[in-house]
């Protein structure tokens, strides 16, 4: 069972152990607020996990509560995936609980990973954003941008959620399109990864120039440009968690 406080999760010697209901129960300080074995049956599948109120003061030396993304710069891709699947569907049960048609209290589907509304029987599942993130090479450079609400150093490639009605490739060509001008093609898919800030699924793609002068919004992106390998390596890149740093690995190993 994954235990959760807050924005935070907790872990023993940095590892998100498999905790059971008795050793959270049982600790000094903890005090649990939902459980997902409170759920039918068919939840049992899942990865458990435990919405829990904890008194720092308690913590053991070996124990502590980390921020998701202080956890997910660890590097383990195992618990990372775990960690966002449970916090997902946690803070869906904790966040939302009630019928956005209606305003019927909604309850687990003893079913499928549903939840429905007591009063006018409509169906929810669990929301999940996806989004789209594309690695741009042109001339054995790659396209790098710095986001606005990025500290100032950091430099990652070009994404943005898919629209309603939006093919992916089509979600590909309107960002790269709107963030810094420039038109793609060779659009080729290269792999996914769960995101939990809050919900997102990552698509990863990859992509070649065709025209066009990179030229920033102004708004989200500040600064663009394409990058030699050598470059890249001296700069402030995204974390070796993220599918964004897989990308630009990716293309770094293609180039040595």
């Amino acid at each position: 069972m994954l235990v959760f406080c807050k924005d935070k999760i907790f872990v023993k010697d940095l590892v998100i152990y498999d905790f059971d209901e008795v050793y959270i129960s049982s600790h000094d300080g903890f005090e649990i607020c939902m459980s997902s074995n409170e759920l039918p049956k068919v939840w049992q599948g899942l990865t458990a996990w435990a919405d829990v109120n904890i008194d720092e003061k308690f913590l053991r030396t070996d124990e502590k509560l980390m921020t998701m993304r202080e956890f997910l710069h660890l590097g383990d891709d195992k618990g990372m995936t775990l960690a966002s699947r449970a916090w997902q569907f946690r803070n869906w049960f904790c966040e939302i609980n009630f019928c956005s048609k209606c305003g019927g209290k909604i309850f687990a589907s003893e079913n499928d990973y549903g939840r429905i509304c007591e009063k006018c029987g409509k169906v929810f599942y669990a929301p999940i954003s996806p989004a789209v993130i594309t690695a741009i090479e042109h001339e054995g450079k790659l396209l790098l941008a710095h986001n606005t609400a990025w500290p100032e150093t950091r430099y990652s490639i070009i994404a943005g959620f898919v629209e309603p009605g939006e093919r992916l490739e089509e979600t590909v060509r309107r960002e790269i399109r709107e963030e810094v001008s420039i038109e793609v093609k060779n659009i080729k898919y290269f792999g996914s990864q769960t995101w939990p800030f809050p919900n997102s699924l990552m698509l990863g793609f990859t992509a070649e120039y065709l025209s066009g002068e990179v030229k920033p919004d102004g708004i989200e992106i500040s600064r663009a440009g394409f990058f030699s390998p050598e470059e890249i390596r001296k700069m402030n890149i995204p974390d070796r968690a993220s599918i964004a740093r897989k990308l630009i690995e990716n293309f770094l190993a293609s180039k040595s």
